[in-house]
């Protein structure tokens, strides 16, 4: 791809000094603060809300309930549920509304919002306002509030079972499970962890009653999916709400929804007739931030007497919280599961069962590899528990079962289509780069030391991209400037460097010269989403690229025109129009700069592309030590081999793998919300109790190259924002299960804190 030097990202400047711009950051002119009354308790009836002696306090200006937003008859909140479950059934979704109406069902949930004139103002109010409860029975994990006798957490949701959804061929894989000469079986438990942005969740909101429409700030990865959601809930026009978010202090996949916050400030705002700023604390962010991953993952695998794979049995059991989000319900079911089932091995018959069920829980949504970390976490679970009941290798076992780089572009049995790639290229350059054969003699050396050393290997395989259609417009500025609109707000992935340069590749000019305007209120409307899913070079890129170069096919005739030639007769190289066989030529940027008579320039480009997914890849290979006595673990080497097809900055990648694989890191060495199984009381509410990985657990770390470009888009990419946790997780789960098996442990769930660790030594040694 592009050969430029890389001289770092030019946001960083404003980010590091500064003059960033968030939410948090936005100020109104006679604006009004907004602050939230909670729920204390995980289940209950809302009896009474009493807040006239909060209205009373010198300073408020307004109090919202559930029943005020009852009144304003606005919609719950989306969940996508365009697909279909067992027996052609469909997602149930309960409306979920701004403000808890007549029962609240997870601690942290939003009841009231006060708003005054200053935040402290509104937090003396929220404290007299009182609120009558009748408890309920509380149900924090999915295998009870799923069984026949539970109470239901929404009325009309028998058994609590949100949806039941089925992928693959259940009658294939039976029989062929049924004629396996092994069949190995491992469950594990897909932590529930908190995706934590460094920018808590926020909201400015201002109404304008002339043209009802509304303005609302806060930190999102995407504004479109925001001005629809609205839509839908307000039934007022898209047109109607003009989103603004600048900086985003991270996303990870929980920024890219609408939160009832963000709901109950505008309806304050249209009420107050005031423009509303909240901004949420940690405290909010780790109890309502939709939480990431709570899943209980079950599997079986068959193999023939060779070691062959010949059909595998998948179960989820998903904790979905108390409502549905927006993603959650399809990374759980669609996405991940179903499009990467098979992983990178050579599998025809498969049949996965996925149950999402309710519980007095915060809701789940996409977290950084959002489901795609489960399958590869019970994928390689598997493969090494076939190893150790075959007695064959754990390594020979995945070369046999292989898929091979000639059978790509491949239909897979659960219909994906996986454009490209090279499992055997990443699995020797893993082992090779790890100098897997020399463990050995490392674990011997370890032990001398009083440690116990372990190596994992992990292989995978994501989707990447997406469906529809993607649209960005290029319009020339004064001086020739180039300004791009796109839906694609980054949140720290530097777009704001890397678009520039890939239009500034096609058109030969500086890249200095180009602005990316993202989520820019002002822009034209676009088709397409925000940034998710490993999505932003492969969709909002390539549709850039496609501009760029139509810009220099509609300059081909402007050029002629200059030159007094055929249009057919001009080539276009490095900048410059030329006449073939003469020395006539023009630069493009003369025509850029140029004055033309039309009101707009003729060189403005709107561009819709369609779109495809694409399927990274990769082997990651972890090692650890473990002190027995202590159950103390540390990961002393880190090797990464990653197909994320064709790179464009590898700097800014990097970055990526290193920042997903921290987030893996933290989901096994430690991550993990807890909630009081009685009461429904969330007990890791802070950082003292919430465990965050830092600089000092990042072990050394070896990324690798090992690019097969996709056919699926004109750049060749394939994504990489999710590998670094889609890889981490499972090659240091192998790693810790292999430094524990000498001692007699077989299981063993994540964190793999050293509390937990030290108790399952001991418990081996009884």
């Amino acid at each position: 791809m592009s050969d430029r030097t890389f001289h770092g990202r030019r946001e960083d400047l404003r980010l590091v000094t500064g003059h960033g711009r968030y939410t948090a950051d936005v100020n109104v002119s006679g604006q009004a603060a907004g602050y939230f009354l909670r729920s204390d308790r995980a289940h209950a009836r809302i009896v009474k809300i009493d807040a006239d002696k909060a209205r009373a306090v010198p300073g408020v200006f307004g109090i919202l309930t559930g029943a005020d937003v009852a009144a304003a008859g606005w919609k719950g909140l989306p969940a996508m549920a365009f697909f279909k479950g067992v027996g052609g059934s469909s997602l149930r979704v309960p409306p979920r509304y701004a403000l808890a109406h007549e029962r609240v069902r997870f601690v942290g949930e939003p009841v009231a919002l006060i708003v005054a004139e200053s935040e402290y103002t509104a937090q003396d109010a929220a404290e007299l306002i009182a609120v009558e409860y009748q408890d309920l029975p509380v149900l924090v994990e999915a295998a009870k509030a799923n069984a026949a006798a539970a109470v239901r957490i929404h009325d009309d949701v028998p058994d609590n079972l949100a949806f039941e959804y089925e992928y693959g061929n259940r009658e294939a894989a039976e029989q062929a499970m049924a004629g396996a000469a092994h069949v190995v079986k491992v469950q594990v438990r897909a932590q529930r962890i908190a995706g934590n942005p460094m920018e808590p969740k926020s909201a400015v909101a201002f109404y304008d009653a002339a043209s009802d429409s509304f303005e609302l700030s806060a930190p999102t990865q995407g504004t479109s999916d925001l001005k629809n959601a609205l839509a839908g809930i307000t039934g007022l026009p898209a047109e109607r709400f003009r989103i603004h978010s600048a900086d985003v202090g991270g996303g990870f996949g929980i920024r890219n929804e609408i939160y009832p916050e963000f709901v109950a400030v505008l309806l304050a705002a249209k009420k107050t007739g005031r423009a509303v700023k909240w901004t949420g604390t940690r405290g909010e962010t780790l109890s309502g931030d939709h939480h990431g991953r709570a899943a209980d993952l079950s599997g079986a695998l068959g193999l023939d007497r060779d070691g062959r794979f010949v059909a595998l049995r998948v179960e989820w059991l998903v904790n979905l919280g108390a409502f549905a989000s927006n993603a959650g319900p399809l990374i759980n079911t669609v996405a991940a599961p179903t499009s990467s089932a098979i992983s990178l091995y050579n599998l025809t018959a498969i049949h996965g069962r996925h149950r999402l069920v309710f519980t007095n829980t915060t809701p789940t949504t996409a977290y950084r590899g959002a489901g795609r970390p489960n399958v590869a976490y019970l994928w390689e679970r598997l493969v090494e528990e076939a190893a150790a009941v075959t007695g064959i290798d754990a390594i020979e076992l995945r070369r046999r079962n292989l898929l091979r780089k000639n059978m790509f572009p491949l239909k897979t049995p659960t219909n994906s289509n996986y454009d490209s790639g090279d499992p055997a290229r990443l699995l020797k350059t893993a082992l090779q780069a790890a100098d897997w054969r020399g463990f050995a003699k490392r674990q011997r050396e370890a032990k001398r030391r009083g440690k116990r050393r372990g190596i994992g290997l992990a292989l995978f395989l994501e989707p990447s991209g997406g469906l529809g259609k993607e649209q960005v417009e290029i319009r020339v500025e004064s001086g020739g400037r180039l300004a791009m609109y796109s839906n694609a707000g980054p949140s720290g992935q530097g777009h704001e460097t890397v678009f520039p340069m890939i239009v500034a590749d096609v058109l030969g000019i500086p890249d200095d010269k180009i602005e990316l305007r993202y989520n820019n209120a002002a822009a034209p409307k676009l088709l397409g989403t925000g940034s998710f899913g490993s999505r932003s070079l492969i969709s909002h890129g390539a549709a850039l690229q496609r501009a760029a170069k139509e810009i220099v096919e509609k300059g081909k005739r402007l050029a002629a025109a200059e030159l007094e030639v055929a249009a057919a007769d001009v080539v276009f190289d490095n900048g410059e129009y030329r006449v073939a066989g003469t020395d006539l030529k023009i630069p493009i940027q003369t025509l850029l700069e140029r004055k033309w008579s039309e009101p707009a320039h003729p060189l403005d480009t709107n561009t819709t592309i369609d779109l495809a997914s694409a399927f990274p890849s990769g082997a990651h290979v972890a090692e650890v030590e473990i002190d027995a006595d202590t159950g103390a673990l540390a990961v002393v080497n880190y090797i990464a081999a990653d197909d994320c097809g064709n790179i464009f900055n590898h700097t800014l990648v990097e970055g990526q793998l290193h920042g997903g694989l921290m987030q893996g890191l933290g989901q096994a060495i430690g991550e993990r919300i807890a909630y009081d199984p009685d009461s429904g009381q969330l007990l890791s509410g802070t950082f003292m109790d919430y465990f965050m990985p830092r600089a000092a657990n990042q072990p050394p770390i070896t990324l690798i190259d090992c690019p097969v470009p996709s056919p699926a888009n004109t750049l060749g990419a394939k994504g990489a924002g999710e590998a670094g946790a889609t890889g981490s997780v499972p090659a240091l789960a192998n790693a810790v299960m292999n430094a524990l098996k000498p001692l007699g442990v077989r299981k063993l769930d994540m964190p793999y804190t050293p509390d937990r660790i030290w108790r399952a030594i001991r418990a081996a040694a009884e």
